[in-house]
């Protein structure tokens, strides 16, 4: 979905945040965001890490049967 924005439609939504939230705002948002980004980043991670092992136990587990 946002491989279609491209560099003017980005443009457009910059501006437009820049109206409505003005330029004191806008660093906590994108601070607000991007903490909020690695949080979902690190989650993502784990579940993917955790079902891994999780595999490789049953895997682990069915060879020795």
């Amino acid at each position: 979905m946002l491989q279609n924005i491209g560099i003017p439609g980005l443009i457009l939504v910059l501006v437009i945040a820049l109206i409505i939230f003005g330029p004191s705002k806008l660093p906590e948002i994108g601070r607000a965001f991007g903490s909020t980004l690695k949080e979902f980043k690190k989650s993502t991670r784990e579940l993917v890490s955790d079902d891994e092992s999780t595999k490789e136990e049953k895997n682990k587990s069915s060879l020795t049967q």
